[in-house]
């Protein structure tokens, strides 16, 4: 059998045509479409439900509270029953007719995994802008350098539609965490060189309705995927965005400071404490976007939040200069190790502080 998952948010428009299509092409063959839809506003839960009651191959998981694209995919691919299993976006850009390709590939060369590249010198890009396909470009480059050698001679390491062997593969979907940012990435990362990978072309269409998802968010979440991956997977990603707007805090800070002293002429005794709440207020506000954006707090419960987070981050001030001095006085002299000292168990606070107090309200 053959399992084909298409995660979807807001595809309404786009769906219908799609699954019609993967049908009329899959019609000799045991298969079976199991959409994974995040509660999409625009009824494109309605459209599945309509197409289901002419086929009964097709299959609906809704899902209430539970958000993003690769534990979307994640859930499908558990979901599915097929030896292999193949994902694809709902937007209709990925060229259907892939399909057939994919399995005929990964049969063939009996691989665990075949990938539809839009970047082999047979593959067509038209939904591309040159911006978005510049970017792509540079990001598959970032991902290859932080991948096994083994997958070196991929050309597509964040492609969307792609083909895996259930068999070979299936312990690397089960480990994947639901927050990553490319599932292909991570199962590349967690398999570390250990799959059969092989590509065919993919022509990749201008989308008909809607718009990308991709935004500011996506591309922190590559970063970080990245960031997660060559640190060994030591620390969960949330830990390393919490750290990276950490260090954005202390631009903000000695930006406003620097303001105050020189454009507005208060003393730096003065202007320290307003610059370290705006520091902190800033850290709270891009961690709500970007680091807990599946707990994000809005409205009233957003001052509520900012007001936790500046008693979360005040009552480290004191430990912070406690912990180093006592590491000074009784383990190292050396007053930078003191410091550091001070600072990683401060942050160590901070983010387990935050998570508990300020954002632990699940999705």
């Amino acid at each position: 059998m053959i399992s084909i998952i298409i995660p979807t948010f807001n595809e309404a428009k786009n769906i219908r045509s799609l699954i019609n299509n993967l049908a009329n092409l899959l019609n000799n063959l045991d298969y079976e479409i199991i959409v994974v839809d995040d509660d999409s506003p625009d009824g494109t839960a309605n459209e599945v439900n309509k197409l289901m009651e002419q086929n009964k191959n097709i299959y609906l998981i809704s899902r209430v509270g539970r958000y993003g694209l690769s534990s979307a995919i994640k859930e499908g691919l558990i979901f599915g029953k097929g030896e292999y299993l193949i994902v694809l976006d709902g937007d209709g850009q990925h060229d259907a007719n892939c399909i057939l390709d994919l399995i005929k590939k990964i049969k063939e060369t009996n691989s665990d995994m075949v990938i539809a590249s839009r970047f082999l010198d047979s593959s067509e890009i038209k939904g591309l802008s040159e911006k978005r396909s510049f970017g792509s470009k540079l990001a598959n480059i970032a991902a290859r350098i932080s991948l096994s050698s083994n997958y070196s001679n991929l050309t597509d390491y964040l492609s969307g539609c792609f083909c895996l062997k259930r068999k070979n593969t299936e312990l690397f979907i089960r480990k994947i965490e639901i927050n990553g940012f490319k599932f292909l990435y991570e199962i590349l990362a967690l398999s570390k060189g250990r799959l059969s990978i092989v590509e065919v072309p993919l022509l990749f269409k201008e989308r008909n309705y809607g718009k990308s998802k991709l935004d500011l968010a996506i591309v922190w979440d590559f970063l970080i995927s990245i960031l997660h991956n060559i640190s060994y997977r030591i620390l969960p990603r949330r830990a390393i965005s919490f750290g990276l707007v950490g260090i954005s805090g202390i631009f903000v800070q000695l930006f406003i400071t620097l303001l105050l002293i020189n454009i507005f002429l208060i003393e730096f005794k003065s202007a320290l404490p307003f610059s370290v709440v705006c520091a902190a207020t800033s850290n709270f506000l891009i961690n709500n976007q970007l680091t807990f954006r599946n707990n994000r707090l809005r409205n009233l419960a957003l001052l509520r939040g900012l007001l936790k987070f500046l008693l979360v981050a005040s009552l480290p001030v004191i430990a912070n200069v406690g912990i180093a001095t006592a590491f000074y006085q009784y383990i190292s002299s050396d007053t930078f190790i003191a410091q550091i000292a001070g600072i990683a168990i401060v942050y160590a606070w901070n983010y387990l502080a935050s998570s508990l107090f300020v954002w632990n309200n699940q999705p």
